[in-house]
């Protein structure tokens, strides 16, 4: 194990704060949104049926467009990019172009693959409920590797709820099954935010049996 590397990512987790306010005139590049989504979906997914979309939000008029289905937040538009974080419902029909590259490259077997599709189309296939909690749960996890990623790559970031899931995915085209997480902003720090806001005590959050 690399211990430098390991310090430096609880270093990052335990220095990671919510940015409310964003450097609105430093901007990033194509280049670097698609390094930071090449982070992001090394999370792990459900038979790694990898059941997320991103649209990345990021030109002037697009981040308005945003920020008006956010309600007014105006980190949405100093941010440099954010990020439309959803999951996808229906993992049974996404599951073996999912697995084509595993099958391909030896990581997987053909009685392996054909096992996890199996299993995928009897979990998800009659179970709407099901599909919907997968499709939170992946995009959550892709979310959080995202803004550790930002992190490691010089740059804040900020979660947010607070927008219009129904009207977000109408103004920017999502797949029919996409199901809106959160909005993930990210950038550069301005002045005026909060310090690392404290957590609650260990001891009342861990049972331990």
């Amino acid at each position: 194990m690399n211990i430098t590397n390991s310090t430096g990512i609880l270093d990052t987790i335990n220095s990671r704060r919510s940015i409310n306010n964003f450097n609105s005139t430093k901007t990033i590049t194509e280049a670097k949104i698609n390094e930071l989504i090449r982070y992001t979906t090394k999370a792990p997914t459900a038979f790694n049926v990898q059941n997320w979309h991103f649209v990345a939000v990021h030109t002037s008029e697009q981040k308005t467009k945003l920020k008006n289905l956010a309600y007014g937040q105006q980190k949405v538009e100093d941010a440099a990019v954010t990020f439309i974080v959803s999951g996808l419902l229906e993992p049974q029909n996404l599951i073996k172009h999912s697995l084509d590259s595993s099958l391909k490259d030896n990581v997987l077997s053909q009685e392996m693959v054909d096992g996890w599709i199996n299993a995928v189309s009897n979990m998800y296939s009659d179970n709407p409920i099901l599909q919907r909690d997968e499709a939170i749960r992946s995009a959550s996890l892709a979310a959080m590797t995202m803004m550790l990623s930002a992190e490691a790559m010089g740059m804040v970031s900020c979660p947010l709820i607070g927008f219009d899931p129904n009207g977000v995915k109408e103004a920017f085209s999502l797949p029919e099954l996409a199901v809106p997480a959160m909005l993930i902003t990210v950038g550069f720090e301005a002045d005026g935010n909060w310090p690392q806001k404290p957590r609650i005590d260990n001891t009342e959050v861990l049972t331990i049996v």
